[in-house]
């Protein structure tokens, strides 16, 4: 069984919703000048492109993968070993854009992810992202549980 979750957006909020707008603007272009087609591969680039986690709970193995566009993943399996270890950690990302007044405009993502530790408790991937601690402690224990992995 393979369990895919997405982590976040690579250029966050602000350059997705400026990325999107690019591909519109360029799918609308397109129909008028050929050269339409640069913004909508930019648009798409921008908007779209995204972090995930894949856990394949057969073969007992994790992927991160960065996806481009939306739909190409690339990254590398890691095999899971006895001695790695699964831990919650809290995560306060803020985004900041500036305006053309110059006035900040910061957007704050606080959620709790479910990373893998190697065996001297350094971080390796971020296996899930969840919005609160209850269900993260809740998704930490069955997911330890699934790939027989200890608590940190």
């Amino acid at each position: 069984m393979t369990e895919n979750n997405k982590l976040d957006k690579s250029f966050g909020p602000v350059g997705t919703f400026s990325g999107v707008i690019l591909f519109v603007v360029g799918l609308i272009l397109t129909f008028f000048y050929f050269s339409g087609l640069i913004l909508v591969l930019i648009g798409a680039f921008v908007g779209f492109s995204s972090t995930s986690t894949e856990i394949d709970y057969d073969k007992k193995r994790v992927k991160f993968s960065n996806n481009l566009f939306g739909i190409l993943k690339i990254g590398q399996w890691v095999n899971i070993e006895s001695t790695m270890k699964i831990g919650i950690r809290e995560s306060n990302l803020t985004w900041r854009a500036y305006s053309r007044g110059n006035r900040a405009l910061d957007i704050v993502n606080k959620d709790y992810r479910i990373i893998l530790f190697d065996s001297g408790n350094r971080e390796i991937i971020p296996i899930k992202k969840t919005e609160s601690k209850d269900s993260a402690i809740i998704e930490h224990k069955l997911i330890g549980k699934e790939l027989g992995l200890s608590l940190i």
